[in-house]
């Protein structure tokens, strides 16, 4: 207590700031490797939100190589991702605005390879034997109908003279028939192609298949077989090995696992493990391996909300660990005696990372921030396993509040921020956040969530959630936060919860269909299942079947699950924050709980944001909406901010 200033918990002054967050911060994303070079997407809030392209040369040199206002993302299933690829110095990328693709060489202009249409394109791979590009292409050009994916070639060199009239510009389609594609690789022969496919109602992580075909003399695929996969069975990330022989990951074991499979399609476990060496495939691009050569992979894979590194001989089937600072790995490629990857620790924010794959040295080429803060204002996350529903154990991070210049008054015991991740199947990071250490360091717990549901630990614990949405994640949000108070962690009686997409609807649901929590935040919020499930986009319009029930046969569920039909059991006040160009949860959706909980007399706050889609990119938005929910919890729990913050209007408070 010696120097320490006596402070209710929420009111201590933090380094940790919203301006800090915000103005010092950047989103790393996809990396590519072309010879020396590595190349990153790089998210800028203070750009607008724009995703620039950054080329990190041998010689330590960063450079911008595409300028604004070119903003490197891809709309392909709305989430994007693969959003670029390089081959000897000559990028390739999707443009936000126009979504076309363009092709950038010697630092020139870059040109337009597509037509001004409402086409889409995403994970761009070259095909140097027959110069051309093969790519996932998503067609809106028809209004009123669903859009159409395929896997098609845009020819590099000018002619087009083997495609149709209809398809000149806009790709020569090589597959179509399903619903959705992924992942085109071409193996190191130029003979082959490998790429990933699935259906409604599935989605990439519930079941696809692995297909692989031969390159005719024209250029179209022959004999295209199934290797691997099915409606029950994950297939993530194919790729050839430098020798030939073609790699994936899959869940049939019931763990995300390496694979692969022969010329003659017999298939290999690599190595058996209960552990997932692979991810939800949100976004395109994602990768969790690469080859060192064709004898050694090199890994990531996760076990209890941590990821590690790791080689595995593909002779002998061995894996030996690497040792690392870090405990979230992705993005992870390789060439040429190193690996670089994107990694996050609990002290470090994600970064850019290189490894000698020799001399097994690692060096940070780019963090996500600059921004230095003392460790001792720093909460380390713990991972915690507690009691469910139906005899279950769930799984969270919690982060205890922390700051060396405060002490709460004694017997206090501090609020609880509960957080719920988006997807919902995916999982949280245990790489140093500092959108929670903002909470921590005012000395507000946060205890952030893997409900059943989640990803990284198995494919039964993915599947809880299914039919069970808006019940399994929502127990295992109240029960994690019972389990804190009764280990005497956090003030029972001071619980929030907060979340962002399907995460949202987790705290809309909980809000309604239970008394426990005492406030909350929506953000982009799911609040109307039927709606979500009439209005959202392709990538999306039939997972609810799984995690619900088929719609319409199943009205009565979605009606029942969506809180927006129930707000008189609402009892607690909820902020809203949307974007009002969200196509995934249209801003109706929050418009129209805030009109109902104002019409019942609760405390209510909404914030919407211009210009702003589903999840918020600006700079001045992501501070308005980490500021305001803070501004809201003071309003409503009483106690005063250190520091003054652009107050929120709240209604009937």
């Amino acid at each position: 207590m010696s120097g320490k200033t006596a402070a209710p918990y929420g009111s201590w002054k933090s380094p940790v700031t919203s301006d800090m967050i915000v103005s010092a911060t950047v989103g790393l994303g996809q990396i590519a490797l072309d010879g020396a070079d590595v190349y990153w997407g790089e998210l800028r809030p203070s750009e607008g939100g724009r995703v620039a392209l950054v080329r990190h040369m041998p010689d330590g040199l960063m450079v911008d190589v595409i300028a604004s206002p070119f903003n490197v993302r891809t709309r392909v299933h709305e989430y994007g991702g693969g959003a670029f690829a390089v081959a000897d110095g000559t990028i390739y990328f999707s443009n936000y605005d126009d979504q076309r693709l363009y092709r950038l060489a010697d630092g020139a202009t870059p040109e337009p390879l597509t037509p001004p249409v409402d086409l889409r394109y995403a994970d761009v791979v070259v095909d140097r034997a027959r110069s051309r590009l093969i790519v996932v292409r998503e067609d809106h050009t028809a209004p009123g109908r669903e859009a159409v994916n395929t896997i098609v070639s845009l020819d590099l060199t000018g002619e087009r003279t083997n495609a149709p009239d209809e398809e000149r510009g806009g790709g020569r389609i090589l597959v179509s028939g399903s619903d959705f594609y992924a992942s085109p690789r071409i193996s190191p022969d130029g003979r082959r192609l490998a790429w990933l496919a699935w259906n409604h109602p599935n989605m990439a992580w519930d079941g696809c298949e692995l297909w692989v075909g031969e390159f005719g003399a024209d250029g179209s695929l022959e004999r295209t077989r199934k290797i691997s996969g099915d409606i029950d069975e994950s297939v993530f990330q194919p790729e050839w090995s430098p020798d030939g022989t073609l790699y994936f990951v899959s869940d049939r074991s019931g763990w995300w696992n390496l694979y692969r499979a022969d010329e003659a399609g017999v298939v290999e476990h690599l190595y058996a493990m209960e552990a997932e060496f692979g991810r939800p495939l949100w976004v395109f691009g994602l990768t969790t391996y690469a080859f060192e050569s064709a004898a050694r992979v090199i890994c990531t894979y996760s076990q209890r909300g941590t990821w590690h590194l790791a080689t595995i001989d593909t002779s002998s089937g061995e894996l030996q660990n690497i040792e690392t600072p870090y405990s979230d790995i992705t993005f992870l490629n390789a060439l040429d005696g190193r690996a670089v990857f994107l990694g996050g620790s609990p002290t470090e924010r994600m970064a850019v990372v290189e490894f000698d794959l020799e001399t097994r040295d690692f060096r940070t080429l780019r963090y996500a921030s600059e921004t230095v803060i003392d460790p001792g204002y720093l909460s380390e996350p713990e991972a915690i396993e507690y009691p469910t529903t139906g005899g279950q154990t769930a799984h969270a991070i919690f982060y205890p509040p922390k700051n060396p210049d405060y002490a709460a008054p004694s017997g206090e015991r501090p609020p609880l921020l509960v957080k719920c991740h988006g997807g919902p199947t995916s999982a949280t990071s245990t790489s140093l956040r500092m959108e929670i250490q903002y909470w921590t360091s005012r000395g507000i717990a946060v205890m952030d969530v893997n409900y059943g549901g989640s990803s990284g630990y198995g494919r039964e614990y993915r599947q809880r959630l299914q039919g069970q949405w808006g019940i399994v994640d929502i127990d295992d949000c109240v029960n994690g936060a019972r389990y804190l108070a009764e280990r005497g962690e956090i003030d029972g009686y001071r619980c929030t919860i907060t979340g962002g997409s399907a995460g949202g609807y987790t705290v809309l649901a909980a809000l309604t269909f239970h008394d426990f929590f005492k406030a909350g935040a929506s953000h982009f919020g799911v609040s109307d299942l039927t709606a979500l499930a009439r209005e959202t986009h392709k990538f999306e319009s039939r997972y609810l079947d799984g995690l619900l029930g088929p719609y319409p046969e199943r009205a009565d569920i979605y009606h029942a699950r969506s809180p927006i039909n129930f707000t008189e059991r609402l009892s607690c006040p909820v902020i809203f924050f949307q974007g009002l160009e969200d196509k995934v949860v249209p801003p109706n959706q929050a418009e129209s709980m805030v009109e109902a909980l104002r019409a019942k007399g609760l405390p209510v706050a909404y914030v919407p944001f211009e210009g702003e889609q589903h999840g918020f990119r600006r700079a001045e938005n992501i501070k308005r909406s980490l500021d305001g929910e803070l501004y809201f919890y003071s309003r409503v729990f009483g106690f005063e901010l250190a520091e003054a913050v652009a107050p929120v209007p709240i209604d009937n408070l």
